[in-house]
């Protein structure tokens, strides 16, 4: 393909990518699908700043019954790691009980300016809960402003309808 056409398609593709609605305007977890109870590997993608402002903080809260939490280390941020006491029955892990987990990871720093999109890695052990959908709220605080993706869909309810909702994770049965 000449290179006029390729430029043409390209910017085709970004006209229709930046129209494409709030689907694609929100933080996201990718991938958003798992199988319950194994280990899994995800990325909060992070489309844009705020206002046009570059963002300095991404802070995610994880949902009861994930255990094992590892954040990725990026250059240019640092991690904080909130933990919390595991409530009821004490789970075991390679052999050793568990009595806390990690309630929430902040990386702090960059900046990442507004015309640039980048991840943020966990791997974490999932719990044994086919079926189940898993909301992780996240604040993203840029250099103007604060987005709140703390949107959680009540029953039946669409998360499109939502303004600025959670990331999700959907848990898949483990195969037969």
């Amino acid at each position: 393909m000449p290179r006029r056409r390729v430029g043409i398609a390209m910017a085709a593709y970004a006209a229709v990518a930046a129209i494409g609605g709030p689907a694609a305007a929100h933080v996201s977890l990718q991938p958003n699908e798992a199988v319950s109870g194994g280990y899994f590997q995800t990325a909060l993608s992070v489309p844009h700043g705020c206002d046009g402002t570059a963002t300095r903080a991404v802070r995610v809260k994880i949902p009861d019954g994930v255990l094992s939490v590892k954040p990725q280390m990026k250059p240019g941020w640092s991690i904080e790691i909130k933990t919390r006491k595991i409530e009821g029955e004490q789970p075991k892990l390679h052999g050793k009980t568990i009595t806390e987990t990690v309630d929430e990871v902040a990386w702090r720093g960059g900046p990442l300016p507004d015309a640039f999109y980048d991840t943020f890695g966990l791997v974490m052990k999932l719990p044994d809960a086919a079926g189940k959908t898993l909301s992780f709220p996240v604040v993203q605080e840029c250099e103007k402003g604060v987005h709140r993706w703390i949107e959680i869909p009540a029953a039946g309810q669409a998360p499109d309808a939502l303004k600025e909702p959670a990331p999700t994770l959907r848990l898949k049965p483990k195969a037969p």
